[in-house]
């Protein structure tokens, strides 16, 4: 990635599209064929002559062209840029950048997504307790939880895909976008050598929405890691360590507490998405140029495009390898599930007294009572708190069930009857 985001890899693209435009004029009959082998032979740029020549030019493409010119040497050199004008290159240039980078973002999400897969398939009947506010509410399982990750990152593949299409479009249309100096079949054909297509439609450069959208992929794709590595720094805990970031040895936690195992990957993954977020606000920033073109898009464009490539490649690989040596404590899994006294079957029960002929707001009282009662013995330290046992002793909930009735429904198996289904939607079966 970061090859792709060099000044020798952005020049090599420059020059080949100003080859590229030779050629198709010398298709169409305007540059001579000798001159335009003698182009082919010699165009060469040196990035520090260009730099040279920029001191005193104070122009990074004329600069460029100038030095290019000089290796190509007279009469040949008379054809390079012809008709061009600088966002033509820069621009185009820009758009093949975007799709190279894309590609491998597109290759990371699929990485990705295998390792979440066989984590998915690996704990699809683990089973843990499900969380809403941060209060135990019913079962779940972690391949559920992983499953959830795996269809997420299902949507960012499409969102990258997405935007690679989107900003896959190059202009060699003139300083105005009016192709007064260059036929738009010469854009036509430059463009589809480099996998792109022409700008409908352009000022002097390609619209800034287009690389807006792009960088919003960009940060949601981000937030979308975040999402995960904060559900992970949230499973270890202390209070919880129901997983936890591989912590590998010889690693220290801390310089004063040897006993510190920390989440610091999914916290280094929390802060960098942040990064992410300011940069595609910069991105929207840019939208607004004023009419034809203003140059105030392209000195936060050097910055925002290399650093948000490069850190999205390493965030995807990061949470990959954080995913895939996630320690996984089943057995802290049950104890936690046990936590709530089996009140997590409340809603089993409250609808199982309507199915007899209660109404929901005699049914809810009912189980909220006992709920209620179930925490009281709890908390007055008696060892025999069990919502189940609750119910049981509760003459006007038992009268409603069959002995058997209520231990049946209120079990894991009763939760988890779809699990099997939910997996076969995503793909995730086997």
């Amino acid at each position: 990635m970061r090859e792709i985001w060099t000044e020798q890899r952005k020049l090599e693209i420059w020059l080949q599209i100003e080859l590229l435009a030779s050629e198709a004029l010398s298709a169409a009959g305007l540059v001579p064929k000798k001159d335009l082998a003698q182009m082919k032979s010699r165009a060469a740029f040196s990035i520090e002559r260009c730099k040279e020549l920029e001191r005193t030019l104070n122009h990074d493409v004329i600069a460029f062209t100038t030095n290019v010119a000089e290796n190509i040497g007279a009469p040949a050199s008379r054809w390079l840029h012809f008709g061009l004008t600088s966002s033509d290159v820069i621009d185009t240039a820009f758009a093949v950048q975007m799709t190279q980078s894309a590609d491998i973002l597109i290759e990371d999400v699929k990485a990705l997504r295998k390792i979440i897969a066989a984590r998915a398939r690996e704990h699809q009947f683990t089973p843990m307790i499900g969380r809403s506010h941060g209060i135990h509410a019913e079962p779940t399982t972690f391949g559920m939880k992983m499953a959830l990750m795996y269809d997420e990152f299902g949507r960012v593949l499409r969102r990258l895909e997405s935007a690679r299409h989107s900003v896959a479009v190059g202009k060699l249309s003139g300083a105005v976008g009016t192709s007064a100096h260059l036929s738009p079949k010469i854009e036509a054909a430059v463009c589809k050598k480099l996998g792109l297509r022409p700008a409908p439609i352009a000022t002097q450069v390609i619209q800034r929405d287009i690389h807006a959208e792009f960088m919003s992929v960009v940060a949601l794709t981000g937030a979308s890691i975040e999402r995960w590595a904060t559900e992970f720094r949230h499973l270890q805990r202390t209070e919880v360590l129901e997983a936890e970031e591989l912590f590998t040895k010889g690693q220290k936690g801390s310089s004063a507490m040897p006993h510190k195992r920390n989440p610091i990957t999914g916290e280094r993954l929390t802060g960098l998405a942040r990064v992410l977020r300011g940069n595609a606000i910069a991105a929207f920033e840019n939208v607004a140029l004023w009419h034809e073109r203003d140059i105030s898009h392209s000195s936060v464009e050097r910055v925002i495009f290399p650093d948000s490539c490069t850190l999205l490649d390493y965030m995807l690989a990061t949470l990959a390898k954080l995913t895939e040596g996630l320690v996984v404590y089943p057995e802290n899994m049950k104890k936690n599930l046990g936590l709530s006294l089996g009140m997590w079957n409340s809603q089993t029960v409250l609808l199982a007294l309507i199915r007899k002929g209660l109404t929901r707001e005699q049914a809810y009282e009912l189980v909220q009572r006992n709920a209620m009662q179930t925490w009281a013995t709890k908390h007055a330290g008696r060892a025999d708190a069990d919502f189940l046992e609750q119910l049981k002793a509760d003459p006007e909930v038992a009268r409603h069930f069959k002995p058997g009735e209520l231990e049946s429904l209120c079990s894991l198996e009763f939760h988890f009857k779809a699990v099997k289904d939910r997996f076969k939607k995503l793909g995730l079966k086997g």
